[in-house]
């Protein structure tokens, strides 16, 4: 992640705010370092939002327009670079997601989006959001299906996914989409060799990860981070200790869920089970 993302800054938003904030730092005298002490962050901090690899943080563009008495150009700069086709709450987390070297993820109740088929994806959007427009779904769609195709890329990173065996009994959409989506499930498990699928069963009781959605993701040249999601909002944790405590919390998780071998017998199982009920009805 020390790597530029894009060094032209006339290419896009995120690459122009990191050309601006590093013009303004030389010309206020600052180190990388000196600024990141003065803002409460470290050099290197400083280093990935210059190279456009992350994105701008609004708080934090709101210290820097004060340490170099840049008025609120920073922050305009940041709200215009923060455009994401995800939600905001999870955009941080979907642009690391793309340069993770491994992701490891745990869901209780419905089947992880980078593993979601199209339909199936349709109905959880609008299950979570009722009441907006059919044209603000589908752009919820699209923009999880992208998401979907790190997977199959070269690059792809070693995925790790735990879903608890609610989520491949309680009916989104109907049975046909259900089944549908775990013959997805069981196809992609056969046919990408980076990908492990286990399946948390009903008997495992409570665990630490039972009511929450979490994405654990390291990277081969920055520490590893952290998302949680619950409904209608999102956190990127990065501290320490909270990163160690979550990777220990999801190895009892991997010990405690059923083998990859079990569970795609049990998901090709329950695939079975909707499609029979889809042609009884």
């Amino acid at each position: 992640m020390t790597q530029s993302r894009n060094t032209d800054p006339y290419s896009d938003p995120r690459a122009f705010y990191g050309s601006e904030l590093r013009r303004l730092r030389e010309a206020g005298g600052f180190t990388q370092e000196q600024l990141g002490e003065r803002v409460f962050c470290s050099g290197s901090y400083i280093g990935q939002f210059e190279t456009a690899i992350r994105r701008p943080q609004l708080e934090l563009s709101q210290l820097l327009d004060d340490v170099l008495g840049s008025g609120e150009h920073l922050q305009r700069l940041c709200r215009l670079a923060r455009t994401s086709k995800v939600a905001d709450y999870f955009a941080d987390a979907a642009d690391l997601e793309q340069r993770a070297k491994t992701i490891s993820e745990y869901s209780s109740m419905y089947v992880l989006g980078l593993l979601q088929t199209e339909a199936y994806a349709r109905a959880v959007t609008r299950g979570a959001q009722r009441f907006v427009p059919q044209e603000v779904v589908e752009q919820a769609v699209t923009a999880r299906r992208e998401r979907a195709r790190l997977l199959e890329t070269p690059s792809a990173p070693v995925y790790w996914a735990i879903i608890h065996e609610a989520a491949l009994r309680v009916v989104v959409g109907n049975p046909g989409v259900m089944g549908e989506q775990l013959d997805h499930l069981a196809a992609m498990v056969r046919a990408l060799p980076h990908l492990v699928l286990q399946v948390m069963p009903f008997t495992a009781g409570a665990h630490q990860f039972l009511n929450t959605m979490v994405s654990l993701m390291h990277f081969d040249d920055a520490p590893p981070v952290v998302y949680t999601e619950g409904a209608g909002t999102g956190q990127l944790i990065e501290d320490p200790a909270l990163v160690a405590q979550c990777q220990s919390s999801y190895d009892l998780a991997r010990a405690t869920a059923l083998s990859p071998e079990a569970s795609l017998a049990l998901i090709e199982s329950v695939a079975k089970d909707w499609t029979t009920y889809e042609h009884r009805i």
